[in-house]
């Protein structure tokens, strides 16, 4: 069972920055299909960004585009969500997300395509 663990939320004015990482156990981490999903209060879990199969097309949610950035380093077995411009509807519980056990016809836009998630790590976007 592959183990996630967020780090790097916080509280942050409207405006800032903030840059979770997600470290992730396992020895194939390179051939995960990495996602960071969130969830406001009151609201559904929804995609924030991720990576596509292969690694080298990145998709974001359109209310994110322009402002964070998903990279990894597989060497670290570190999945990483950079967020700049921060605002106040931005404020959510951050999940990371992998699917671990190969190709599936799912679409990756689902909570249910990923096999492994995080706890998850709060930010608040302060107005």
């Amino acid at each position: 069972q592959v183990q996630l663990v967020e780090s790097g939320g916080g509280l942050v004015q409207a405006g800032g920055s903030l840059r979770l990482s997600c470290a992730a156990s396992g020895r194939t981490f390179s051939t995960y299909i990495m996602g960071w999903f969130r969830q406001a209060p009151g609201k559904e879990r929804e995609l924030v960004a991720r990576f596509s199969w292969g690694g080298s097309v990145t998709y974001y949610a359109d209310s994110v585009k322009g402002r964070f950035t998903i990279s990894r380093d597989n060497a670290k077995n570190t999945l990483y969500l950079q967020m700049n411009s921060l605002k106040p509807e931005d404020t959510a519980v951050y999940y990371c997300a992998a699917r671990t056990l190969g190709w599936t016809a799912q679409s990756m836009r689902l909570m249910a395509a990923y096999d492994a998630w995080g706890q998850g790590t709060q930010v608040t976007v302060s107005s």
